[in-house]
């Protein structure tokens, strides 16, 4: 399970989609990121734009601040971002493999060390699906219960008016048995 939530921690969402990045998958592979993305492009065709995408600029430095907390850690991917950064930082733009790309991934690298990851991975894909349902069916039920309490907000005004009346009513008669007689008393 913790290898699960270890895999789970790397899955960003991206354009929409949920996506792993190749130095991510490279350092679950225990393979380098070159190595990685030498075996997808000599299988390209497998990978069409919906398995796998490079990141703009724009999408890696808002994913930084989540690399940088890495790179701040004795974490196995340090040494790869140390050695993929040029003077200007990272060289090269990551790659994103969404579910279908990383599936995909298991064609091609066929170690035993690559397959039991990528199996480790479906099942982390699977887990983030049934949470993100958990969440929305959750959503529906706190609309339901908002719905019920608006109703029954109306129903509790009536009764509260109801009862304000009754005790207007019994207050007028207490007042009126209370009052001082006057006139013959026996």
């Amino acid at each position: 399970m913790i290898i699960i939530q270890s895999i789970q921690n790397r899955i960003y969402e991206l354009r929409g989609e949920r996506v792993m990045l190749d130095r991510d998958l490279a350092a679950l592979y225990e393979t380098e990121t070159k190595a990685l993305n030498l075996a997808v492009k000599r299988n390209i065709k497998r990978f069409p734009n919906d398995f796998m995408f490079q990141l703009t600029r724009e999408e890696f430095d808002g994913l930084r601040f989540q690399i940088e907390t890495l790179e701040k850690t004795d974490h196995p991917l340090r040494l790869q971002i140390e050695t993929s950064k040029g003077r200007g930082g990272t060289r090269y733009l990551p790659y994103a493999f969404t579910e279908q790309g990383v599936a995909m991934l298991s064609g091609i690298l066929n170690s035993d060390k690559a397959i039991n990851m990528n199996i480790a991975i479906m099942r982390a894909f699977v887990e983030i699906r049934k949470l993100a349902l958990k969440q929305t069916d959750l959503k529906d039920q706190l609309q339901e219960i908002k719905d019920r309490i608006g109703e029954h907000d109306v129903q509790l005004s009536q009764i509260y008016d109801a009862i304000e009346n009754m005790l207007d009513e019994k207050a007028g008669q207490r007042k009126w048995d209370e009052r001082e007689r006057i006139g013959f008393k026996k």
